[in-house]
């Protein structure tokens, strides 16, 4: 069991990661991880969050679960939409590489597989419809 974290801010940019360590090390994607015993979803989603990146945000919504195959094993990603709770700016932390605010544009020159920009666009069209992004 894993978390993801779909994390907009008012102008309509999605944070990012880059993985520092496998799986998938080197590449650009969304803050996440796994869930530890007796922890719900969205406070490890929080928690991943805050490790990976030193932001501190909210969940405002789950955006479903994706099963995602890597190095033989199967990931059950639950993801969801956070918006931060602050300006601070994100730091690359725990195992992350690097961090960043990425406009949608910016996804094709960071190599973001379709699977991710999948996640982040259903995630970018929820927070519209809420009114917390342009």
């Amino acid at each position: 069991m894993a978390v993801g974290a779909v994390v907009v801010d008012s102008g309509g940019r999605v944070l990012l990661v880059k993985r520092g360590q496998e799986p998938a090390a080197g590449t650009w994607s969304l803050p996440g991880g796994r869930v530890e015993p007796g922890e719900s979803f969205e406070a490890a989603v929080v928690r991943e969050l805050r490790e990976e990146t030193g932001l501190g945000a909210r969940v405002v919504a789950s955006l479903g679960c994706e099963t995602v195959t890597s190095g033989g094993l199967i990931y059950a990603i639950h993801e969801h939409l956070l918006v931060p709770v602050d300006d601070s700016p994100p730091h690359a932390g725990d195992d992350a590489a690097d961090v960043r605010w990425a406009s949608r544009q910016d996804l094709i020159s960071l190599a973001v597989t379709v699977e991710v920009v999948t996640v982040l666009e259903r995630g970018i069209a929820h927070a519209r419809s809420l009114g917390l992004t342009s």
